[in-house]
C-alpha cells in the first residue's frame, strides 16, 4: 500500500464579497487581497497505485476536490466569525475538519482518506487520522541553540573519527536546533496554547536552550547527544506534562533541515 500527501493552499479575505480564485497555486488558490488568513489543507490518501498510470490519484484531482468541497466550508466559518467578531477555536477547526472529512471521504476512487491536517501558521499544524479518529492531533515547533560533541569515551580516538566524523571535533560544535512537540487529546476537548507552550519552554526549551549539552546537562555527561538521544531526551522531559487528557504523542528534533529524528515513547 502506497500513501500520498497532497498539501492545497488558499486564503479566505473574510470582509470582501468574493475571494479571487488567482493563477498561483503554490502561493495561495483562492489567491487572497492584501491582508488575509491563510491555510494548508494537508490531503492523506492511502491506496495501490494503478498499474497502467502509476497514481493512486492525480493530484490535480486532489486540488479540484479540495477548492469545490473544502475551500468554502473554511471560508463559510472565517467569514462569519469575523463579521460578528467571535473568535474561532481549536474546537471549531476541528469541527470543520471533520465536515471536510466527510465530503471529501468518498471522492477518490478506491483510495481511502487516512488523514487531513490544517496548517495553522508555518510553524503550527491541527490534525485529523483514521487511526484514532476519536483524538485530535495538534503540532507546534519551537528552537534551542545548543552545542555538542559526539564522543563516546569508551572509544579510541580513531574510533570516534571514524564514528562521528568532524562532529567528533573535541572543542565541539554548535546547532540552531528545531523541536515539533505532537500531542493528542480526544475530540471535543480543546487546548490552550500558551499553557501548552509554558510546559515545553519550563520543562524543555529554558533546559537546553544555549547550553553545553555534553557539559551542562548531567544525562548527556553519560548519554551522547546524538539528535536521536536529544529527542528521547526531549520525550522524557515531557511526557505526562500536558494534564489528564492531553497525551504526548511524538517529538521531533531537526539538527539541520536535512536531518530530524522523531521518538514515539
Amino acid at each position: 500500500m502506497h500513501k500520498l500527501c497532497r498539501y492545497v493552499r488558499f486564503s479566505i479575505n473574510p470582509f470582501l464579497p468574493a475571494d479571487e480564485a488567482g493563477f498561483n497555486s503554490f502561493a495561495s488558490k483562492p489567491a487572497g487581497e492584501g491582508l488575509s488568513v491563510f491555510l494548508e489543507l494537508g490531503v492523506e490518501l492511502a491506496g495501490e497505485a494503478d498499474a497502467a498510470t502509476g497514481l493512486i490519484v492525480n493530484v490535480s484531482d486532489i486540488d479540484q476536490k479540495v477548492r469545490d468541497c473544502a475551500v468554502g466550508v473554511f471560508a463559510e466559518k472565517i467569514k462569519a466569525d469575523h463579521r460578528e467578531a467571535r473568535h474561532t477555536g481549536y474546537d471549531e477547526l476541528v469541527r470543520l475538519l471533520k465536515i471536510v472529512w466527510g465530503k471529501l471521504a468518498d471522492e477518490f476512487g478506491s483510495a481511502r482518506l487516512s488523514k487531513l491536517s490544517l496548517k495553522l501558521s508555518p510553524f503550527r499544524t491541527l490534525a485529523v487520522s483514521d487511526k484514532d479518529c476519536a483524538m485530535v492531533y495538534y503540532s507546534e515547533k519551537f528552537e534551542f541553540a545548543a552545542a555538542h560533541k559526539l564522543w563516546n569515551e569508551k572509544f579510541s580516538e580513531k574510533q570516534n573519527i571514524e564514528v562521528f566524523g568532524k562532529c567528533a571535533n573535541p572543542a565541539g560544535h554548535g546547532h540552531n536546533y528545531i523541536v515539533e512537540v505532537t500531542v493528542k487529546w480526544p475530540d471535543g476537548q480543546t487546548l490552550k496554547t500558551g499553557d501548552f507552550e509554558k510546559v515545553i519552554h519550563q520543562e524543555l526549551i529554558r533546559v537546553v536552550d544555549h547550553k553545553n549539552l555534553n557539559e551542562d546537562l548531567p544525562q548527556f555527561q553519560r548519554t551522547t547527544p546524538t539528535v536521536e538521544n536529544i529527542a528521547v531526551f526531549a520525550w522524557n522531559k515531557l511526557v505526562g506534562r500536558f494534564g489528564k487528557t492531553t497525551v504526548l504523542h511524538r517529538v521531533t528534533v531537526w539538527e539541520t533541515d536535512k536531518t530530524y529524528s522523531s521518538y514515539y515513547g
